[in-house]
C-alpha cells in the first residue's frame, strides 16, 4: 500500500514540475521573440537558437537543484543528529523518523532529475522553429 502511494506522489510531483518547467521555457521564448527573429535573420539555425534556450534552462535547473539540495540535506542532517521528528512507536515500531545519507543515491537522483528535465524541455523548444523572422522583429 505504501509503495503505491510513493509512485502516485512521485508521478504527481513529476507532472507538476514538468508543467512548471515547460511554462517557464515558453515564457522565456516569448520574452525573447525579437532576439530569435534577429538571430534567424542573421542566419542562425533553429537548433543553435534552441541550444541557447536549453543552456539557459539547464542553468536554471542547476540553480534549483543546488538550492533544493542545500535545503534537503540540511533537513536530513538535522533529523539525523537531533531526531526532531518523532513517530508513535506503537504504530511505526520506531520512535523517530530514520534517515539515511547515501552520496550515490543523492548524485543519481540529481543526475536523473537534470537529464529528465532537459529531455522534457526539448519538445517545447521546437516552437522556435515556427517563429518567423519578419513577424518577430516587428513584434515589439
Amino acid at each position: 500500500m505504501l509503495d503505491i502511494n510513493v509512485v502516485i506522489i512521485l508521478t504527481l510531483m513529476l507532472t507538476v514540475a514538468s508543467f512548471n518547467m515547460i511554462s517557464g521555457l515558453l515564457i522565456i521564448i516569448l520574452e525573447k521573440t525579437n532576439m530569435i527573429g534577429i538571430l534567424k535573420a542573421l542566419g542562425a539555425k533553429n537548433w543553435n537558437i534552441r541550444k541557447i534556450f536549453l543552456y539557459q534552462s539547464a542553468f536554471l535547473i542547476g540553480k534549483g537543484l543546488l538550492w533544493g539540495n542545500i535545503i534537503g540535506l540540511a533537513l536530513i542532517l538535522i533529523q539525523h543528529y537531533t531526531n526532531i521528528i518523532p513517530l508513535d512507536p506503537e504504530t511505526y515500531y520506531v520512535s523517530y523518523v530514520p534517515v539515511e545519507l547515501n552520496l550515490w543515491y543523492i548524485l543519481a537522483i540529481n543526475a536523473g532529475t537534470f537529464i529528465l528535465s532537459l529531455m522534457i524541455l526539448i519538445i517545447p523548444s521546437m516552437i522556435i522553429a515556427k517563429i518567423s523572422p519578419a513577424k518577430s522583429i516587428r513584434f515589439e
